[in-house]
């Protein structure tokens, strides 16, 4: 497994016991599904890839995988903007959230770049 789906994998666990948390001790039932749903479609997405049937089925697959990403980031700031949690509680999420869509975003731009030679 390399290093973008474990760490995807990684963050899809916190997620899962971030929407744990969300739901005993905050009682958050309705954004928590939105973030558990988001968050954990990233590492499935990058899952998925390995086994596409083409480049542009690859690069298709990490691009939804992006886009799940930035919806994660987003159900974040809304957590956060909202004050149902406070902003020390997801720095680490957030910081490694971050760290995939760069590997994300990185790994798309080669995929252009090797498939769309100028």
């Amino acid at each position: 497994m390399g290093v973008l789906a474990e760490k995807s994998l990684d963050f899809a666990v916190r997620i899962v016991k971030f929407y744990k948390y969300l739901c005993d001790e905050k009682k958050e039932y309705v954004l928590s599904k939105q973030i558990l749903r988001s968050g954990t479609s990233i590492g499935a997405n990058i899952r998925e890839s390995k086994n596409a049937q083409s480049s542009a089925d690859f690069t298709s697959k990490l691009n939804i995988a992006l886009k799940e990403a930035d919806e994660t980031e987003y159900w974040l700031e809304v957590l956060t903007k909202s004050e149902i949690i406070n902003p020390p509680q997801v720095e680490k999420l957030t910081a490694d959230l971050k760290e995939i869509i760069a590997m994300l975003v990185s790994s798309i731009k080669t995929c252009k770049e090797n498939h769309n030679p100028r």
